[in-house]
């Protein structure tokens, strides 16, 4: 009997030491949107929305259960794919303030090639911004 199998990702969760400064720079610097929406536990939670992803926000120290062993700010590594030439990228992360610590560097997806460039957000999470390559 084989396994079964997983389709797709729904969404993840970074635990980040103030919300409010991840909402603006994830909502100001990538272009994402802010939702506030109410768990089933009568909470009201935060979250980012991208495409067809999101993002949930857990405040450190104040986490949801049930939650990641080691929930930590600044433990993440992810990688945002982008149709905006990096190019154009480039000038406004610039623009904005946030240093490329590297790149435009080519890399492999999950899908193939890509190109990327790499920054970190405000609780030190590395973040890949990439364009499919060819």
């Amino acid at each position: 009997m084989t396994a079964p199998r997983l389709a797709d990702l729904d969404h993840l969760v970074l635990t980040v030491a103030d919300i409010g400064v991840t909402v603006a720079f994830y909502t100001d610097v990538l272009g994402m949107e802010t939702e506030v929406f109410r768990a089933t536990d009568g909470s009201d939670r935060h979250a980012l929305r991208f495409g067809t992803q999101k993002i949930n926000l857990h405040s450190a120290g104040a986490e949801f259960a049930p939650r990641a062993a080691r929930a930590t700010p600044g433990s993440a590594d992810l990688c945002f794919l982008s149709d905006t030439p990096l190019a154009r990228w480039q000038a406004h992360l610039a623009a904005c303030g946030v240093a490329v610590e590297d790149g435009p560097v080519p890399r492999s997806g999950a899908q193939g090639p890509i190109v990327s460039l790499y920054l970190r957000d405000p609780d030190g999470n590395l973040l890949e911004i990439s364009n499919r390559a060819g």
